[in-house]
């Protein structure tokens, strides 16, 4: 069983961080940065060529966070693979004991960095998700052959967006994903506590049965703020956290001092944990650093969430 399976299942708070392969081989930074996060989190999603940009596969990252001790979840979009090839690495991950994996449909390749690629999009995740559940219920592989060993088990995930009008579009996404097998859910970006509220009752109303754990993506500056709010589907950061991010950095040049819009956004994250976790919102937290995953221990800390007290 995996830990983040263990966590969520024995009623504990529940945190996994995010992080992304290099474009390249050398895997040293992302390793060294994983160690600040070892006892910090119950594990660590790999993103698969997020925003259809080009990556080292997110399976080979994994690899190297199991062998260093460290709890990764694979995340396998639909885009770049056929259902055969999307077995064959699950089947692969299996055999270096990855254990927990999340189900994307993918971005199309057109947004992305290398737009020649044709998408393939064989499974959605809902595809994925059902292709994987089907191979643990009667141990054959994607075309009705038995595997040789038994059915490896993974904890299945996947992601909803609750800032989304109408919003009984994403309750019948997620409805379909948790009837394919998902277990566990990751939302997107949240950054208003009530946005968050009124989707997790919509979820009760529905009676879904899942565990949602509330995404939080640490804001460096007002200028990402926006940016996301315009360009990124169901962001929505409030105008009075922009002005707090811009005000900290018009601060930070009237006195010389650098860093100060980073240092408000891990506050804002962090007051965003305790206030989940205090008032039982969600089993639990992913918290999305984007590329400042040294600054989740920061996060966690001032939020007052120790995992290994829970």
């Amino acid at each position: 069983m995996s830990e983040l399976q263990k966590a969520l299942e024995s009623g504990k708070f529940a945190v996994t961080a995010e992080m992304a392969p290099p474009k390249g081989y050398v895997f040293d930074e992302m390793l060294e940065t994983a160690q600040l996060l070892k006892g910090k989190v119950h594990g660590i999603n790999v993103t698969d060529m997020q925003s259809a940009c080009l990556k080292a596969s997110s399976i080979g990252l994994c690899i190297k966070l199991k062998q260093a001790g460290l709890n990764p979840i694979l995340q396998m979009t639909g885009r770049d693979r056929s259902r055969m090839a999307i077995m064959g690495d699950f089947l692969a991950a299996a055999a270096f004991g990855i254990d927990s994996m999340l189900a994307l449909t993918g971005d199309h390749t057109v947004v992305g960095d290398c737009k020649e690629s044709k998408p393939v999009f064989d499974l959605d995740s809902v595809g994925i998700l059902q292709m994987l559940t089907d191979m643990e219920e009667s141990n054959k592989d994607c075309g009705g052959n038995d595997l040789a060993e038994p059915a490896p088990k993974f904890y299945k995930g996947a992601s909803v967006t609750p800032v989304y009008d109408p919003v009984f579009l994403q309750i019948n996404k997620l409805r379909k994903k948790v009837e394919a097998g998902a277990k566990y859910v990751q939302t997107q970006g949240i950054f208003d506590i009530e946005n968050l509220k009124r989707f997790m009752d919509e979820v009760d109303k529905a009676n879904i049965d899942v565990k949602i754990m509330a995404g939080i993506i640490p804001l460096k500056a007002a200028g990402m703020a926006k940016f996301m709010n315009a360009n990124v589907p169901g962001i929505d950061v409030p105008a009075d956290q922009i002005q707090k991010l811009a005000d900290a950095a018009a601060e930070g040049k009237e006195k010389g001092i650098k860093g100060l819009p980073v240092k408000v956004g891990i506050e804002l994250a962090a007051e965003m944990v305790a206030e989940i976790k205090a008032k039982n919102i969600c089993p639990g937290v992913h918290i999305m650093a984007i590329g400042a995953e040294k600054n989740v221990p920061t996060i966690l800390e001032k939020a007052g969430v120790d995992i290994s007290k829970e």
